[in-house]
């Protein structure tokens, strides 16, 4: 061979191994597998001959996965899961080819978890009609041509109403008789209230608790169990509380009730439904779909896109595993369930009156991305975040307080068995909590770096956004709009968070001490701090931003808070800069001396509002390392009323000249003052959801009017009248500052706002900060209860005080007379 044919089989060699290279760089086809509720699983999938069960599909696809790109595609219609779907590591993607499950038309393939029942309606009585139902089934939620039906309740439920969809959320202490479920005489006008249930609000209004009515005992009354879905269990609300499930309580159109001894359902249809016509589904499965494996096989690189779930059982007696020191408990579990997953992505899909979770994100995950969703109706909460307690040092389960002596030490968790690196975007999550209030739309705890972006969320009974503990931080909460929160609680705000970690007890004076001595203290849980950033919210029961107790190492900047204010309770590292807060200021709440706090660079619209913000807590009087170089829309006794403090030296009181606040744009002219104080714009049209799709059906909050034109003259600070009582100062809190109490506005009660240490209420036992709450049971909600009190018992000698101390009940008996009160001007 010479040399020419050589240099020539040498070339040829080349570009062959050129070629087999090329072939195996070349994309290879997804593999397509077709669904149709009507196809057939002898079928081959392709898109002439459809499967008719995902099982099936999945099946046909599995050889594939991992090596070539997969998509099961499900057309129109609704598919009645026989059992839960469970994704295991070993039905998983790779991030080259994943496995994709997808609606071909989206919001058109319906995974249900439910079953269509057959009915015959006839006529009962008085509006009420009533079908046999075939086969030995269990009735907890009812569909009527989609949408949801109401159990027959008392109270009835009334359009526009908030709490248990019966009442507004108004301040009243007495429970009212015509309203009372389980007023003796209508408790006994029902004939079998087995299995009925009882709900009621938490006694604070915190959240709320369940129960089940199992019969009666002997003397006639309703023989129950439950009450342990609250953390920090309380008697029912003697008012907010509801009974359903109690056939005599049939009696307005939309209820319905299930007989299942005679196996008759009955139904009160609205008026003009054409009942046979109708179509009639029933929840079976509390989880449709579960992402299973675990850390050395996670599900993986699965995605789901465009699909509606729909019937999911409801599951608030399995509420029961308490979260760290909340009033929270949990049931791990929803109707999408995430358990050992890693870089999976729900697009596009929405979760449609589900009974309990819609999705939670349990223990060890990573890289969960929910993007694009509309997730409305929820019995509890919208997404949650729950990581395993075991990796937290040091735990404590119940509000109390903390062993420093033989606490664990070392910083951070003890391993990684919780969710990491999730995103929730680009979501309307909205009316969740149906069943549930202590639920959020997105909840996180025992988590880390969780996102929160473009979110809307609004229309629901407490926070829209809660963050329990400060483990392990390093979340991010942008650009969403958040609002109309809080409608069915107390107490909390808009964004909600603790942080009652390892440093944490309600006694603040020890905590300060143990901090001083171990300033590494309050950081031991959180990894790195989490963020609050351009973002608009609005609570109007509320707080727009409401920092609870001990929460610490937050980063808060041009946020829009449109009504509540910002509330800081207790807590460490806490920096606030370039925000704009309408109509209301800051509310500082029992600060720790030494805090690090900084409020500054900001846009207020009234004097701060201050909470037992003594000087034995910062003996200095000063409040954190700053709080200065704000703008006051008000006059100048707001800038300086708290001058003593530390406060506001160097802020100004202008007007600062807003481009157009009346269409919601607070960024100011360029000749603004607010730039004196070093505030910067940021962008006012970039709050909540980014798709088309979803900015068409998004609410949108309510705009305030504003005044922007302060008074410059000098106003004088308004006079607080206390009262001295045994040498003591009292006061009557204000509504918010009952929260740093631990307290609700019904409840109340009179606070001991310096107690000098040689008078007769300290030698007696009182302490400063004490809440008096009643007197030989007798209500001390406000200062004329209190005073009043005082008069008719002053020959008495034994007096049993019930107090509130560190947010927990304790009492002090006094055994001489209780001597006179007096005013004195502040």
């Amino acid at each position: 061979m010479n040399r020419d044919n050589e240099e020539l089989m040498k070339i040829k060699y080349i570009l062959f191994a050129v070629l087999l290279s090329l072939v195996a760089c070349a994309e290879k086809p997804a593999i397509k597998i077709y669904v149709f509720p009507t196809g057939d699983d002898n079928n081959t999938g392709e898109a002439d001959f459809p499967v008719q069960s995902i099982a099936k599909a999945r099946d046909l696809a599995t050889p594939f996965m991992g090596t070539q790109e997969v998509q099961i595609i499900l057309g129109d219609g609704i598919y009645y899961l026989p059992q839960t779907i469970v994704f295991s590591g070993h039905e998983s993607g790779s991030e080259k080819y994943p496995v994709i499950y997808k609606a071909e038309n989206r919001g058109k393939a319906i995974l249900s978890g439910g079953s269509l029942i057959e009915v015959e309606w006839e006529p009962y009585e008085d509006g009420v009609f009533k079908s046999r139902i075939q086969g030995d089934i269990v009735i907890d939620q009812l569909y009527v041509n989609g949408k949801r039906q109401r159990m027959a309740r008392f109270p009835n439920a009334v359009e526009g109403k908030n709490v248990f969809d019966t009442w507004d959320l108004v301040h009243t202490v007495e429970a009212d008789p015509a309203n009372d479920p389980l007023s003796p005489d209508r408790t006994a006008s029902w004939s079998d209230p087995e299995k009925a249930y009882i709900h009621a609000m938490h006694s604070y209004l915190w959240g709320d608790m369940h129960w089940q009515i199992k019969g009666r005992k002997k003397d006639g009354s309703l023989d129950y169990e439950g009450g342990f879905q609250n953390n920090r269990p309380s008697p029912m609300h003697p008012r907010y509380r509801m009974v359903e499930n109690v056939f005599e309580e049939l009696d307005t159109p939309g209820e319905w009730y299930y007989n299942s001894k005679e196996q008759t359902l009955y139904y009160f249809p609205e008026r003009d439904m054409e009942l046979d016509s109708t179509r009639v589904e029933i929840v079976r499965l509390k989880h449709l779909v579960e992402f299973k494996g675990d850390r050395e096989n996670p599900a993986q690189h699965i995605r789901m896109e465009g699909f509606v779930f729909r019937h999911a059982a409801r599951t608030f007696m399995e509420n029961k595993e308490p979260l760290l020191r909340s009033d929270w408990t949990t049931y791990r579990g929803g109707a999408l369930f995430f358990d050992g997953a890693e870089d999976c992505k729900i697009t596009d899909c929405e979760f449609d009156q589900l009974g309990g979770n819609s999705i939670f994100v349990n223990n060890y995950n990573r890289r969960i991305m929910i993007t694009g969703c509309y997730i409305h109706e929820s019995g509890a909460n919208g997404v949650a975040f729950v990581g395993d307690p075991a990796m937290v040092r040091s735990p404590l389960f119940r509000y109390g307080k903390q062993d420093f002596e033989n606490m664990d030490r070392t910083p951070g968790p003890k391993g990684d068995n919780f969710p990491e690196e999730c995103v929730v975007e680009d979501c309307i999550i909205t009316m969740t909590g149906r069943d549930e209030k202590q639920t959020s739309p997105v909840q996180i705890s025992m988590s880390h770096k969780i996102q929160v972006v473009h979110c809307s969320i609004y229309d629901v009974p407490r926070a829209g956004i809660n963050i329990s503990e400060g483990t392990f931080g390093g979340h991010i909460i942008e650009h969403c709009d958040i609002f109309n929160t809080v409608l069915e609680t107390g107490d909390h705000g808009s964004f909600n968070s603790w942080g009652r970690d390892r440093f944490w007890t309600p006694d603040v004076r020890k905590t300060v001490i143990e901090v001083s001595a171990e300033p590494e203290l309050p950081f031991l849980d959180i990894l790195e701090p989490s963020i609050i950033r351009n973002n608009r919210f609005r609570c109007d029961h509320g707080w727009d931003i409401d920092l609870d107790d001990g929460s610490s190492q937050y980063r808060i900047y041009n946020n829009l808070l449109l009504n509540g204010g910002l509330k800081m309770r207790e807590g460490y590292d806490r920096i606030v800069t370039n925000n704009i807060i309408v109509n209301n200021s800051l509310h500082p709440h029992v600060w720790y001396a030494g805090s690090g706090d900084v409020f500054k660079g900001n846009i207020v619209f009234a004097a701060h509002r201050p909470a037992r913000m003594e000087a034995s807590i910062a003996p200095n009087g000063k409040w954190g390392t700053e709080l200065d170089s704000n703008l006051f829309v008000t006059n100048h006794q707001d800038r300086v009323q708290f001058a003593i403090n530390g406060c506001d030296e160097n802020s100004l009181v202008a007007d600062p000249d807003f481009i157009d606040p009346e269409n919601g744009d607070f960024r100011v002219n360029d000749n603004s003052p607010a730039f004196q104080i070093g505030f910067k714009n940021f962008p006012m049209d970039q709050f909540g959801v980014i798709s088309q799709t979803l900015k068409n059906i998004a609410k949108k909050p309510l705009i305030p009017e504003v005044s922007t034109h302060p008074d410059t003259t000098f106003v004088p600070a308004p006079t607080q009248v206390l009262i001295s009582w045994l040498g003591a100062s009292l006061k009557e809190p204000e509504e918010s500052e009952l929260s740093a109490f631990g307290v609700s506005f019904e409840t109340g009660g009179v606070a001991l706002e310096v107690v000098p240490e040689e008078s007769e209420a300290a030698l007696a036992g009182f302490v400063s900060g004490d809440l008096i709450q009643s007197i030989n049971g007798k209500s001390t909600r406000n200062m004329e209860y209190f005073r009043a009190y005082i008069h008719s018992g002053r020959e008495t000698k034994d007096h049993l005080f019930e107090i509130i101390r560190n947010q927990a009940p304790a009492e002090i008996i006094l055994n001489y007379p209780l001597g006179t009160v007096t005013k004195e001007i502040k």
